[in-house]
């Protein structure tokens, strides 16, 4: 699942119910931020506002949403809910608090606007009137809830809470208060960046009535040990009521340990709230299956589906159940892109969704009558949702040149008007660098996507230094995302020019494109990556002499790979959580499957070519070629690529005297998600960068 899906860290300001409430802080925001400068700085990137979850009103007519703004001196981000005319219009703030409200939707009714906020002491649901007024505490469930959503009959509501199933060391020894230790008996005791705390997360149902909770709760989970939505990165879009509030449909991998390690293997299941019976809808159906919505009428069941179970970055298929007859359909062959985030319309005719597709995502639609595609928007652009609003779209968008903002969409023409402008003060005291589209040559003779990103004062008749960007994933397509680390903008801000290639393994570009890389690491993407570089290396402009390769994750694998193999190209390297030993990732990283699958296997089976091939090409192997200064970025908390492996990857350039630097972050997993971390990470790039390339 590499849907590069953006996390942000709430900060909930837990507060005794006890103790005198202290006066409430006011919110912070940088709407009126005037800068000193043109060109960004990594200070002017943490100040833009952050659009967070959009959601329509009912009649289509008010668009909700959060924005987030961070106080940089106190490292802390505040998050407010904002309302505006779907059609257009001043925003108006509705909140305005110390601490921070978010999963904002509406009732199903559209007389409330709701939303999670730990005023309480504990994060619970809470309703207000849509201009803010009449803020009312809904739920009191001890422990607080993680997610929710209403019964379209509104007689319901499901939450989601961490339940606790096993026992601590204290527990097991509750004469031993002080012990700090934990005992393992099987795998997937830690992932992504915690270890696992004898919890998992359960879906429960209770009644509901005119702003408050009816009755106990019920766990339709009760005593199992798995999670649903599924961890680390799953939401309230994995579970869902039918239409008629009779039957809940949830995402869940009910596997555990090293069962759970090596599958992907999830199913959609239906909890029937009548009979309490659980029914498997995908059983037999081996790869991920997730995100169930129903159609308006509840006659018909669509999700996301991956075909093969281990293999995290299959095609994302559309298949739709028919509740009444029970027949699944694929309706995905002959279109050879993913799928995310399908909504219906309303006549149940269409299905909205989104799709990477050549370096861009964009909107498609789905004809149910005759299973075809359409393809609704062009551009250098990201659509990342898409909602309903009237005889409009409503969608969130963002490109190099700028972070997410709501944008309406005529779904006949495409086009698509930015509504919301949160940044447009911000962005129009800002210079930005061009963006260009450039189709290259392959050694195998395939023509491959390149960005290329200048400096916002490009000036031809100089030469400037260069980055090859590497990308992650390894299936995340290089696309017009906007990143608080890996910005572009921010780059080229520091006169470099960027070549960022959508090399072999990258969705977008046909399934063929983004299954080569599984089994080829070190093989044809990393040609393509030196075909990228060596041609725009030839614009008159392009400073030969200084020339770097950066990125993270796969990428920083990349950057390691190419440091034993680059024949003098580069002058200077920055791998961020990169993969340094594979046999060391095999045996430490948390999910399996994903290093099982793209190795093709593990270490030890000698008989097995294409994984043999693999780990040759691991990074460690090439360390004798090393000769160039070098970064290595890791995180303590990265459980994806422990940071021993950054750590291996330092040490060994120190022991071959090869100039480099460590910048560790106790805090932090694979991503850099606090802000000073954030602006700190930034400095110390650029620093190098500066050492080493001007």
């Amino acid at each position: 699942m590499k849907q590069l899906v953006l996390l942000f860290a709430f900060v909930l300001m837990l507060v005794s119910c006890s103790a005198p409430k202290a006066p409430e802080k006011p919110t912070f925001t940088n709407k009126d931020i005037k800068v000193k400068s043109p060109i960004m700085t990594p200070e002017v990137l943490w100040s833009f506002g952050r659009v967070g979850n959009v959601s329509v009103s009912p009649d289509g007519k008010t668009v909700v949403f959060t924005v987030s703004y961070t106080k940089i001196e106190e490292n802390k981000t505040y998050t407010d809910i904002y309302t505006m005319p779907a059609e257009g219009g001043d925003y108006t703030q509705i909140t305005s608090t110390a601490g921070n409200e978010f999963e904002v939707n509406w009732r199903p009714d559209g007389q409330k606007i709701t939303y999670l906020s730990a005023q309480s002491g504990e994060v619970q649901l809470w309703e207000m009137n849509p201009d803010g007024s009449n803020p009312k505490q809904v739920t009191a469930i001890k422990g607080g809830i993680e997610g929710y959503k209403y019964a379209p009959t509104m007689d319901r509501l499901i939450f989601t809470q961490s339940v606790k199933l096993d026992k601590t060391v204290n527990d097991i020894y509750p004469d031993l208060p002080l012990a700090n230790a934990r005992i393992e008996d099987d795998l997937m005791y830690r992932h992504w960046d915690h270890w696992h705390n004898h919890t998992y997360s359960h879906v429960f149902f209770i009644g509901y009535a005119n702003g408050s909770t009816l009755g106990i709760a019920t766990d339709i989970m009760k005593g199992e040990r798995f999670d649903s939505p599924l961890k680390p990165f799953g939401g309230m879009e994995q579970i869902n009521f039918t239409p008629d509030g009779k039957n809940i449909a949830y995402t869940c991998k009910k596997l555990s340990g090293i069962d759970a390690a090596f599958t992907t293997n999830s199913d959609i299941y239906l909890y029937s709230i009548n009979t309490k019976s659980t029914k498997n809808l995908t059983e037999g159906m081996m790869g991920y299956d997730m995100s169930p919505v129903f159609s308006p009428d509840g006659n018909l069941m669509a999700w996301e589906s991956m075909k093969r179970d281990g293999y995290e970055a299959d095609q994302i298929r559309l298949f739709i159940l028919d509740m009444n007859t029970g027949k699944k359909t694929d309706y995905n062959p002959g279109f050879d892109y993913n799928v995310h985030g399908l909504t219906w319309s309303k006549d149940a005719q269409h299905i909205w969704f989104t799709t990477e597709d050549k370096g861009s995502k964009e909107i498609y639609r789905f004809d149910l009558a005759d299973a075809s595609y359409s393809k609704i928007t062009e551009g250098i652009h990201n659509y990342n949702s898409v909602a309903i609003a009237g005889d409009k779209l409503i969608a969130t968008r963002t490109s190099m040149k700028y972070p997410t903002e709501i944008i309406s969409v005529d779904p006949t023409s495409g086009e698509g008007i930015n509504i919301s402008k949160v940044n447009d003060a911000l962005l129009g005291q800002l210079k930005m660098g061009d963006v260009e589209k450039r189709w290259i040559k392959t050694t195998d003779n395939k023509d491959m996507l390149v960005w290329v990103i200048y400096p916002p004062n490009f000036d031809k008749t100089k030469k400037y230094p260069t980055l090859l960007y590497c990308g992650g994933g390894p299936q995340s397509m290089v696309s017009q995302f906007w990143s608080l680390r890996w910005n572009f903008q921010m780059m080229a801000a520091n006169d470099y020019i960027i070549v960022a290639p959508n090399r072999r393994g990258l969705p977008g570009f046909g399934q063929e494109w983004n299954e080569q890389i599984s089994g080829d690491y070190g093989g044809q993407n990393m040609k393509d990556y030196l075909s990228a570089i060596d041609a725009v290396a030839k614009e008159p402009f392009v400073d030969n002499d200084n020339l770097g390769a950066t990125g993270a994750s796969y990428g920083g694998y990349s950057v390691y790979w190419l440091a034993g193999n680059h024949d003098k190209r580069f002058s200077a390297f920055i791998s961020h959580c990169g993969i340094f030993n594979f046999e060391q990732m095999y045996s430490t990283t948390e999910e399996m499957f994903f290093v099982d699958w793209d190795y093709k296997g593990n270490y030890w089976d000698k008989d097995n070519k294409t994984a043999m091939r693999s780990y040759a090409n691991s990074p460690h192997n090439f360390v004798k070629n090393w000769d160039t200064p070098m970064l290595v970025i890791h995180g303590a908390k990265d459980f994806r690529i422990p940071f021993t492996q950054g750590m291996g990857a330092y040490n060994t350039a120190k022991m071959r005297n090869v100039p480099a630097r460590f910048l560790y972050f106790p805090t932090e997993n694979h991503w850099v998600l606090s802000c000073q971390n954030g602006i700190l990470w930034q400095r110390e790039y650029f620093r190098f960068l500066d050492e080493n390339l001007k």
